[in-house]
């Protein structure tokens, strides 16, 4: 399957299409081939409690258990694609190298504060030997984008930009005449020092028009990202994760896990499916930063599929796995229930 295109349902394909979600039944590395590719990728998978089947015993194996997917992921990811892993600390601690190892470049850490409430009652300060855990991370990782020099080097994109001017032979502080700008150009865009900041397409577009008119002829454009055609402004913008900022959210979110309607209970009264369901908005705040409407979410291991559903509520489109069959139903039963909701209020918004 290409990208951009759905895949048709096939009698042996355990996907169910629901709308702008589809919800494999099974083990999410024989579906992401036939996901549409990423702009984020929300990971909520095992912690090395042992609590399902096939999830390690210990935090101790998750790099190992975690290694294929990155590897997966790190093939469908596209340069702008954000990654948020889910995890205990010592998990992520663990699982860490293997993201690293596939290319996938540590960001941030965000930490879920439960709160007081969330061990209130539950804790015998008698027996206890260490200090009550209320919290879980997401740490956020983004793509390592290289790319080829004249001479067939793969360089990062800080070396990259430094190549491309000098190859015209100018001298770097025509750099700031050609952006229009003081001395960003010299002082960020074309450094070689810790103080690198990633220039805007327009601006590399602007030196690469500079380069043209004043540099010699060459047969490779200037700054050309693939070689052959010089450089369009929305092109580089498109190599660098996404990002949209909202004021006064820091690392730290201070939320009890899901209660009341958004808590999912087993059938019969047999109580909730799970002690730590994450917050539909936990979810909502990752998607939003590092994706736009339009965008896919994928959702490796969707349990009850809440960044999925906040995915749909977001404008996204979603793709989730899940092989338990109760976790499955619970799951595409949330996201009916969005789809829904959405088809409801739909006449509301061509009204207003």
């Amino acid at each position: 399957m290409r990208d951009g295109q759905l895949a048709l349902l096939r009698s042996e394909d355990p996907s169910l299409r629901l709308g702008r979600a589809s919800v494999y039944k099974g083990d999410a590395l024989r579906a992401y081939d036939s996901w549409l590719a990423p702009t984020a990728i929300v990971s909520d998978g095992p912690y090395g409690l042992g609590k399902f089947p096939g999830e390690p015993t210990s935090p101790d194996a998750l790099a190992e258990w975690y290694a294929p997917h990155a590897a997966a992921w790190a093939r469908r990811a596209k340069p702008d694609t954000t990654l948020w892993f889910w995890n205990s600390e010592i998990g992520w601690a663990k699982a860490h190298p293997a993201l690293e190892m596939h290319g996938w470049r540590y960001e941030e850490t965000v930490v879920w504060d439960k709160g007081v409430a969330h061990i209130a009652g539950n804790v015998n300060s008698r027996t206890i030997r260490g200090l009550p855990i209320v919290t879980e991370i997401a740490a956020r990782y983004t793509r390592r984008t290289n790319l080829r020099s004249e001479d067939g080097a793969e360089l990062p994109l800080q070396q990259w930009l430094r190549a491309e001017w000098r190859r015209s032979g100018l001298p770097l502080g025509q750099a700031n005449a050609a952006c229009g700008v003081a001395n960003a150009a010299t002082r960020k865009y074309l450094t070689a020092c810790d103080l690198w900041y990633c220039p805007p397409g327009e601006a590399v577009a602007a030196m690469a028009a500079w380069c043209e008119r004043f540099g010699p002829k060459t047969s490779r454009p200037y700054f050309s990202i693939d070689g052959v055609n010089p450089p369009k402004a929305a092109q580089w913008d498109r190599l660098r994760p996404k990002w949209n900022h909202a004021h006064a959210l820091t690392n730290v979110w201070r939320e009890l896990p899901a209660r009341g309607a958004e808590r999912v209970e087993r059938p019969g009264g047999k109580g909730a499916f799970h002690a730590n369901q994450k917050p539909l908005s936990l979810m909502t705040r990752q998607i939003v930063a590092s994706s736009d409407p339009g965008d896919v979410v994928w959702e490796p291991f969707g349990g009850l599929m809440s960044a999925s559903v906040a995915a749909l509520r977001a404008g996204r489109i979603a793709h989730a796995a899940e092989p338990d069959p109760d976790f499955f139903e619970a799951g595409a039963a949330r996201l009916r229930a969005e789809l829904g909701r959405d088809r409801r209020e739909a006449p509301d918004r061509v009204a207003s």
